[in-house]
């Protein structure tokens, strides 16, 4: 009789590694944390997001010039994740809506998006981490913030910052 084959947990492994730098790089940019969004991505990756294309490390730099210029706060949400492993490699198609908030001539905007994010992973040294990326867009919406509840339960509740200074930064 044969040995079980370890191929389903090392599967499971690299699974649970993939998304958690899906996770890693969605919270680097919500709280503009340049480590946490840096730890997704092999050193050296290359990024598409269209009006951006090139080198992760520069990639970083232009998500957090622009988003501390222009983006008062930030949500991803990240929905179907379908990989596709191939030995070393694992192609990965992340569903993604992003919630910007902005102020377009001094007008608070709420802008959605939804995207796909298209990745190539690779594991080097034990770790999943994405080597190529590029944006697929799907659709957005811009809509002007017409009103904001402001009753005793968001009075009271914690202010998200986009900066080390988070309250989940006490945990993580």
């Amino acid at each position: 009789m044969d040995a079980p084959s370890n191929e389903p947990l090392r599967e499971l492994i690299a699974r649970q590694q993939i998304y958690d730098a899906l996770m890693r790089y969605c919270r680097g940019v919500d709280r503009l944390d340049r480590e946490m969004m840096l730890s997704a991505y092999h050193p050296g990756a290359r990024d598409n997001h269209g009006s951006f294309d090139g080198p992760v490390e520069d990639f970083v730099e232009w998500v957090i010039q622009r988003h501390r210029d222009q983006i008062i706060s930030c949500t991803h949400l990240v929905g179907n994740v379908f990989i596709k492993f191939e030995g070393d490699v694992a192609y990965c198609e992340s569903y993604v809506i992003g919630m910007h908030r902005l102020a377009i001539n001094g007008v608070l905007q709420d802008m959605t998006g939804a995207a796909r994010y298209v990745d190539r992973f690779e594991v080097r040294d034990g770790n999943w981490k994405i080597a190529d990326r590029f944006v697929v867009f799907d659709k957005d919406r811009l809509d002007p913030v017409v009103g904001q509840w402001n009753g005793p339960l968001t009075q009271e509740l914690l202010k998200g910052t986009r900066d080390g200074q988070d309250a989940s930064y006490r945990y993580f």
